[in-house]
C-alpha cells in the first residue's frame, strides 16, 4: 500500500515584514548620520581636524606625520627611550625624524578616552595633546602655538 504524498503548494508563501499591520519598519538612523563610524575613526577625526587647524596657522606641519596609536608601546613608538616616564601614561608623544622617517606625532586613543567623558571633553583633551607635542617639535611655548591653549 502507498502512503499518500501531501501535495505541494504551487507557489511559496512570500513573507512580509508587515506583520500585526504596523507598516513597514523604517530606517535605523537618517540619512545624514554614517552607521559604520566607530570610536577609532571618530578619534581619528578629531585628531585631523586639530592638525588641519595649527596647519593653517604652521605651514610646516603639513611635513610631519600624524599617527594614532592605542596605547604607548604598541608600534613605532618603542623606541629606547619609549618607558623613560614609567609612572604616568602618556597621551601623545613627539618623536623626530630619523631613519629615513619625517618627524612624526604620535596621538594615544585610548589614554585619551579614558580620560574624558563626552566628545565636547574628548576633541578639548585631543587639540591639547596635540598643540602640546606640536609646540615640543618646534620649540615654542603651547601658546605661541594656539594662542586659545589652555582656555576651553
Amino acid at each position: 500500500m502507498d502512503s499518500p504524498v501531501p501535495p505541494r503548494p504551487a507557489q511559496p508563501r512570500l513573507r512580509r515584514r508587515d506583520r500585526h499591520g504596523r507598516g513597514m519598519r523604517g530606517p535605523i538612523a537618517p540619512p545624514q548620520v554614517p552607521l559604520s563610524v566607530t570610536r577609532a575613526d571618530a578619534f581619528v577625526d578629531l585628531v585631523y581636524d586639530s592638525r588641519d587647524r595649527l596647519e593653517r596657522r604652521w605651514p610646516q606641519l603639513s611635513q610631519v606625520d600624524f599617527l594614532i596609536l592605542d596605547v604607548p608601546g604598541s608600534g613605532p613608538d618603542d623606541g629606547p627611550d619609549a618607558a623613560a616616564d614609567a609612572e604616568t601614561v602618556p597621551l601623545g608623544r613627539m618623536l623626530p625624524a630619523a631613519g629615513g622617517h619625517r618627524d612624526r606625532i604620535v596621538i594615544y586613543r585610548r589614554p585619551v578616552e579614558i580620560r574624558t567623558k563626552s566628545r565636547d571633553e574628548r576633541a578639548f583633551l585631543v587639540h591639547e595633546v596635540v598643540v602640546e607635542q606640536v609646540a615640543e617639535l618646534l620649540g615654542l611655548a603651547p601658546e605661541s602655538v594656539d594662542p586659545r591653549y589652555g582656555q576651553e
